[in-house]
């Protein structure tokens, strides 16, 4: 059954086969080019946008966030305005007088508890009005701070008041109107704190008003610092609030009233608070805002900073259309560039595939002579140094086998002779068994296990346990030279027999102490060395060598260890250090540990002059399994 694809891509098969191969190749160049530039174009298109958006959120947010801060700075003045009056013991006692206060008396409240409620105010600029209002009909009024509630009994706000107890509520009066009471002259839009004066509890004595002008609470929300294309705005649970003016982001607009909606829904029905700081986008009929938001937690609202994402989006429309209408022309230039190019590169390409088809057959001609330059020109030139390099490859694979057969019959001839070596020493140990010579016999047994390990080289790896027999019988082919035999211990556990080491690692360090830890001993003196073995970390082993010669001093000892950790070319050492034993030393042991293991391993040496000398070596702890040498 056919796809309803295939009849399309058949036709557009057979078109294309209709065409010339330069025709075609402009249609190829083109399509290759076309379809990586479109995905790069989209690629940078949405990087740019997400960048350009991203760029807009993180300015929104600071500067909603540097205007919660002024907020809250403001709501703590007010507070602390609305506070120090009620915990002055002076004016609750005024406040709940049950009789006419003497002359004396009120000048006494005047010029102490009075003054500091006037102090308040001074003290606090941004502070526009710190009113007291009694609901004792004994009390005086002092103007402009203490006055009797029957004055405010038709305020809107006053409602508010009754049966707060220690709670508080806040009254926006967004627009000019005359003073609550004193005076004739108008207030400019401000922000109320107000609370109740209950004195004892449940006993209403009074009302405090604490007014602060809207441009000084939030100069960017009621200001004139508002950015271009984005407003603040206040949302409670019942209102929103921001400055006057006719823009399209006002309080009533439908674009606000909608994200109010959106904030109120984020609070559940029995958690009345505000939730943590967010955003969201809206669209709506071509227009896109995008609405930060995060909660004034004192009073029970959400500051919005909703921002037109206008201006954005249409840096991110021109960029697009920069970046089609740049692909288009390249496309164009391309293609014609293409067709031009084309017309002098194919009346050549017929020449070159003959003379590709005889090099396929095995025909290597020494050169192709196309005249001309350009990219054809190129391909002559690069497809004689093809068969010239053919040439080459094949002269040196010819050597190199020839190499590799004299490789093996070098192998050959070392396995011969070493088979050789081992059948001499066992003759040699028949004939010291024969004459009841033990001592020589396990000498050469001990002999042969060391030329059969270091002839054996099938690794880098081995056992713990395979080292350590080698050093066994190194010990054992040294105690020849000595009547007082070397003492070999090992404290190893069991389950460190396994261990992985790199071959050839501890018996350097064995030779090391025969050849010098022990040269100022006697004959009769008694040689050890100890070998320990325990875990340091989860993941490292360490082997630590003692022997118990002549030791070195601290100085000495300092040397040694950098020049074991030194790059000093071989054979600059000293010979206690081992640098050059055989070709393989401490320095090389410990190089070829950090070589094969990394630089957190390796060896350094401990001693205790005229007591010991410790070479401890750190390696990961790494469990062979399997056979082994």
């Amino acid at each position: 059954m056919r796809t309803r694809w295939q009849e399309p891509r058949d036709a557009i098969r057979r078109r294309m086969n209709k065409l010339s191969l330069q025709s075609r190749l402009v249609v190829a160049y083109a399509l290759l080019i076309l379809i990586p530039s479109t995905l790069l174009s989209t690629y940078l298109y949405n990087d740019i946008r997400s960048s350009y958006i991203e760029d807009a959120r993180n300015k929104s947010n600071y500067l909603m966030q540097s205007e919660k801060q002024v907020i809250v700075n403001q709501i703590e003045t007010m507070e602390r305005a609305a506070q120090l009056p009620l915990s002055d013991q002076d004016v609750r006692r005024y406040l709940t007088e049950e009789s006419d206060l003497s002359t004396a008396e009120l000048v006494d409240f005047n010029n102490t508890a009075y003054v500091n409620l006037a102090r308040i105010q001074i003290n606090n600029p941004a502070i526009l009005h710190l009113r007291l209002y009694t609901a004792n009909e004994r009390n005086y009024e002092i103007w402009p701070i203490i006055y009797r509630e029957s004055r405010i009994a038709k305020k809107p706000w006053f409602s508010l008041v009754k049966g707060l107890g220690d709670r508080q509520a806040w009254y926006f009066q967004p627009y000019e109107a005359p003073q609550d009471v004193g005076g004739t002259e108008n207030d400019p839009p401000k922000l109320s704190l107000l609370r109740e004066v209950n004195l004892p509890t449940d006993n209403h004595t009074g009302t405090v008003q604490v007014d602060m002008r809207l441009d000084q609470f939030s100069p960017r929300m009621f200001g004139e610092l508002q950015e271009d294309g984005s407003q603040m705005l206040l949302v409670t649970a019942d209102a929103v609030y921001t400055r006057a003016g006719n823009h399209s982001l006002s309080a009533d607009s439908p674009i606000i009233q909608q994200a109010a909606v959106q904030l109120r829904g984020l609070r559940g029905a029995n958690d009345p608070h505000p939730v943590a700081d967010g955003s969201f986008r809206y669209d709506k009929d071509g227009q896109s805002y995008l609405m930060m938001y995060t909660p004034v937690d004192r009073m029970d609202a959400y500051l919005l900073n909703a921002v037109s994402l206008e201006k954005v989006l249409k840096d991110l429309n021109r960029t697009r259309s920069m970046l089609i209408y740049a692909n288009i022309g390249f496309i164009l230039v391309l293609a014609l560039l293409t067709y031009i190019l084309n017309s002098f590169i194919l009346k050549n390409l017929k020449q070159l595939a003959d003379a590709m088809k005889r090099v396929r057959k095995g025909e290597l001609q020494p050169s192709l002579q196309i005249s001309g330059g350009g990219e054809i020109g190129d391909l002559a030139r690069h497809f004689n140094k093809m068969t010239l390099t053919i040439n080459e490859l094949i002269a040196e694979a010819v050597r190199k086998q020839a190499l590799m057969k004299e490789a093996e019959l070098r192998t050959l001839y070392n396995q011969i002779d070493s088979h050789f070596l081992y059948n001499t020493l066992e003759n040699i140990k028949m004939l010291a068994e024969i004459e009841d010579q033990r001592r020589i016999s396990d000498a050469l047994t001990s002999l042969g296990g060391m030329m059969r390990y270091n002839f054996k080289w099938t690794g880098e790896y081995v056992k713990l346990k395979d080292e350590i027999r080698h050093i066994e019988n190194y010990i054992e082919v040294m105690n020849i030279r000595f009547d007082a035999p070397i003492e070999l211990t090992c404290e190893i556990p069991k389950a460190y027999l396994e261990l992985e080491i790199l071959k050839m690692t501890l018996q350097p360090v064995v030779e090391n102490s025969v050849k010098h830890a022990w040269q100022h001993f006697g004959e009769q003196d008694r040689r050890q060395f100890w070998i320990e073995v325990c875990e340091v970390e989860d993941s490292k082993i360490q082997i630590r060598m003692t022997d118990n010669g002549a030791g070195l001093d601290r100085r000495r000892l300092a040397e040694l260890n950098e020049e074991i950790r030194s790059a000093q070319q071989e054979g600059q050492g000293t010979a206690y250090t081992g640098v050059k034993l055989g070709g393989i030393g401490l320095r090389n042991v410990h190089q070829r540990i950090r070589l094969f293991y990394g630089e957190e391993y390796g060896l350094c040496l401990e001693s205790g002059e005229g007591a010991y000398t410790s070479v401890v070596l750190t390696i990961p702890k790494v469990l062979l399994t399997g056979g082994g040498e």
